[in-house]
């Protein structure tokens, strides 16, 4: 594949766009069959296949080459951005356990 074209035999010169919304489509269906709580439950299955496949290592890998490509699409200041919006939001989240934990006293 070069330049997103698909040069395989029987490919027809489809482009990565292509099979990325067949992808959705697909998703899109499957979601519909089993609904909200299946397609998630369906995910996690994936998810845990996945990681029993690559190994913790790999697993990790993956992780990493993933938030890398974020911070691609997203430049630095988008990435600087999203890194506050996550510390806001833990921020958040120890404030209401810490409420929860006085009201419980």
């Amino acid at each position: 594949m070069t330049d997103g074209q698909d040069d395989r035999p029987g490919a027809r010169g489809r482009t990565s766009d292509f099979y990325r919304e067949i992808g959705k489509r697909g998703g899109e269906i499957r979601r519909g069959q089993l609904g909200k709580e299946g397609y998630r439950a369906l995910g996690r299955k994936g998810g845990e296949s996945r990681k029993q496949t690559l190994g913790t290592e790999g697993y990790a890998e993956l992780g990493k080459k993933g938030g890398e490509a974020r911070k691609r699409t997203l430049g630095s200041a988008g990435y600087a951005q999203l890194g506050r919006k996550g510390g806001q939001r833990v921020a958040e989240l120890i404030k209401r356990g810490r409420e929860a934990a006085e009201s419980g006293e």
